[in-house]
């Protein structure tokens, strides 16, 4: 139902977004497509798989985290391919499989499901239509992340219609949120859930969100510290009824020595009271894959991010319920729960008492339809698809169309990364976007005189892949809008200081959170002054936790692409795909364009100075420290309000990317 009434508000929101002539949705485009079996029309399947089937336990998980409103998966990136509905199909089967083996399957997701992909950030509010394909996966339990909770509108969303499809497995054991109806803060979700699974497992679920306090007034976030002492708390821990395992599912990193967690709190807390019993705890919000041990029968697992990571997580030799003594004709999780922290990170931890044998595995698996289908039924064949997997991809696809997110803007010509090239490599985005700054923010009245350009590499939110580069692509790379402000007429040599002093770092500082939309509704990215704990930094650090030693081959591998090389608290056999490792390179701060300069090369005596208007206050200080004092009036509009830094890419490849469209070459991805 909620995908019908999704659908008929879209219809709304579209048609009267192309009546009013929006730039935002553009009309009379190409639209790229290109026939291919299941998953997106335009999307690609991996070129390698998995290393080997899965081990089960007795109990077994399988988790999402900081989706960010990537349904339709990664459509140039092979690794990451599958969409939503693969996904739904995917989780069918393995329920299946868990039943006819005789062993529980739980799905679990940790919150963060928009801000980052078109089909959730296309929409007012963000989510509009992306929550209900989101539905589509019947999961045991969920929290909320902060990207829920930024935006008055987006929280209302969450509190009013996507908890209230979830009922009692949406747990927000410390969020609450104020109830226009009654003038009372009341739990977005249920404090606590308890629960029997169909194999008899009682289980005591909590969900935490780290100790966010970028929320809006409308919100309330509990410090985990003051959560484990409330009654309510303490109350679910010593629960009336037998409890065989804690599961606490959190947006909260599960490290304990990293400064945002707060699970060492609630691990304390119940370990305190119960000593003996299973904690499972289920992370996010950093990011990254990995597994955490607290004790021997106490463990973390964190599972990425962006629809590129599943993580999976069985245990064995709980005691009570009704498992079979053995598990046949598969594989099974055989690995004891040791914990490797030391120093000051193994502080609290290793407080259990129990002498129960558990054993454990965890496996990280890349987000594409090749990998699905192996670990659902061995091949890729008609029977992996099902019905409600197939109306969830013909549902993005029509989200898409409609969205017009498909539409091309022009062939991107090779990949530009990141992090992946040194900054001043061809490969290097910070290497494309003075190119494109120079060619399309002009100020017609102004367009001889010669310009300096600075934009903050935090502006920018992901991988430009090569292929095509459409409006999808837009919200993808550049989501951020960012308006163009400027300093007429400024010395050329006091100007030209400026880049200098701004990337040697003496004016990024932290500064208080706005809680703009312009500033949060996508904001996973490091900007000019950000509080990294709020959004961690999108780089490719997720992609080697530490660094990559030899693992044990279960069985040779003929096509090794780049990718996830993970280490954990298990070692490095965790990563499902074995791949090569993707170089990860820093970035300034600030980069910088020029246009109009002199045809002979020389330098001109004065230049306009251009820049992001978020990042004004560090353009004037750095002017300051180079001999100039400019104060905030002085600076004027350079660009109309409605070109931003969201436009400059569209506009860009429309000049100079026209080259085989609308049949744009697809590259190997990121790290090829």
């Amino acid at each position: 139902m909620r995908l019908i009434q999704a659908a008929s508000s879209l219809a709304l929101f579209v048609g009267g977004a192309l009546a009013c002539g929006d730039c935002s949705a553009p009309q009379n485009e190409v639209i790229q497509t290109r026939l291919v079996r299941r998953m997106q029309p335009d999307a690609q399947n991996a070129t390698s798989g998995p290393k080997a089937p899965l081990e089960w336990g007795q109990v077994n998980f399988l988790q999402t985290t900081d989706t960010h409103g990537w349904l339709e998966g990664h459509i140039k990136e092979k690794n990451y391919g599958a969409d939503w509905g693969d996904f739904v199909s995917f989780t069918s089967h393995m329920k299946q499989k868990a039943k006819s083996l005789g062993v529980d399957l739980l799905l679990i997701d940790t919150g963060d499901l928009h801000d980052g992909a078109g089909i959730s950030d296309a929409t007012s509010p963000n989510g509009l239509v992306s929550n209900p394909i989101f539905e589509n996966i019947d999961y045991d339990l969920l929290t909320i992340g902060n990207h829920e909770l930024y935006i008055t509108d987006i929280a209302y969303e969450t509190f009013g219609q996507f908890a209230k499809v979830y009922g009692d497995r949406y747990v927000t054991s410390n969020v609450k949120i104020l109830n226009r109806d009654t003038g009372k803060f009341e739990y977005v979700g249920v404090p606590y859930r308890y629960f029997t699974t169909p194999q008899g497992l009682r289980v005591m679920a909590f969900g935490v969100l780290f100790n966010f306090a970028g929320n809006s007034n409308v919100s309330q976030v509990t410090t985990a510290a003051t959560m484990v002492t409330q009654q309510w708390f303490l109350d679910a821990v010593n629960y009336t009824k037998p409890i065989d395992m804690f599961i606490v599912a959190g947006h909260n990193p599960i490290r304990t020595n990293v400064s945002t967690s707060t699970f060492g709190t609630i691990y304390k807390a119940i370990r305190n009271i119960k000593p003996a019993t299973p904690i499972q705890f289920f992370g996010g919000h950093t990011h990254i894959r990995d597994f955490f041990v607290y004790d021997n029968i106490s463990t973390g697992l964190e599972s990425g991010r962006y629809c590129e990571s599943l993580g999976w997580l069985s245990i064995n030799g709980i005691s009570g319920p009704n498992y079979p003594s053995e598990i046949e004709g598969v594989p099974t999780a055989t690995r004891n729960a040791v914990v490797v922290a030391t120093g000051s990170s193994a502080a609290n931890l290793s407080l259990s008492t129990s002498t129960q044998k558990l054993t454990y595995s965890r496996r990280y698996l890349d987000w594409n339809r090749r990998t699905f289908a192996y670990h659902a039924n061995g091949s890729q064949d008609h029977t992996f698809d099902i019905q409600q997997g197939k109306a969830a991809t013909a549902q993005i696809s029509a989200q898409r169309q409609q969205l017009n997110l498909s539409t091309l803007y022009g062939c991107a010509p090779r990949t530009y990364c990141q992090f992946c090239k040194p900054f001043g490599d061809p490969g290097n985005i910070f290497s494309l976007l003075p190119l494109a700054l120079s060619a399309t923010v002009i100020n017609q009245t102004r367009r001889e005189t010669p310009r300096l350009i600075i934009g903050n590499t935090g502006g920018v939110r992901f991988d430009l892949v090569q292929g095509p580069f459409t409006h999808d692509d837009s919200f993808i790379v550049v989501p951020i809008t960012n308006t163009f402000q400027f300093l007429p007429d400024v010395d050329y040599k006091i100007a030209s200081q400026v880049i200098g002093f701004i990337n040697a770092g003496s004016f990024i500082k932290k500064r208080d959170v706005d809680l703009s939309v312009r500033d949060f509704s996508f904001n996973p990215m490091l900007t000019v002054g950000q509080e990294t704990c709020l959004d961690p930094p999108i780089t490719h650090r997720h992609l080697n936790r530490r660094s990559y030693a030899s693992g044990k081959l279960v069985r040779r591998q003929h096509v090794v692409t780049p990718g996830y090389v993970t280490t954990d608290d298990f070692g490095t056999d965790g990563d499902d795909t074995l791949h090569s490792e993707i170089p990860d390179f820093s970035q300034p701060n600030v980069f910088q364009a020029n246009a109009s300069f002199p045809a002979d090369g020389s330098t001109p005596a004065t230049v306009d100075l251009v820049f992001y208007d978020f990042i004004q206050p560090n353009v004037l200080k750095a002017l300051k420290s180079a001999g100039a004092s400019f104060v905030s009036s002085q600076v004027q509009a350079y660009m109309p309000k409605s070109f931003t830094t969201n436009s400059v890419l569209p506009a860009y490849a429309k000049l100079a990317w026209q080259a085989n469209v609308p049949s744009c070459p697809v590259g190997d991805g990121v790290g090829s």
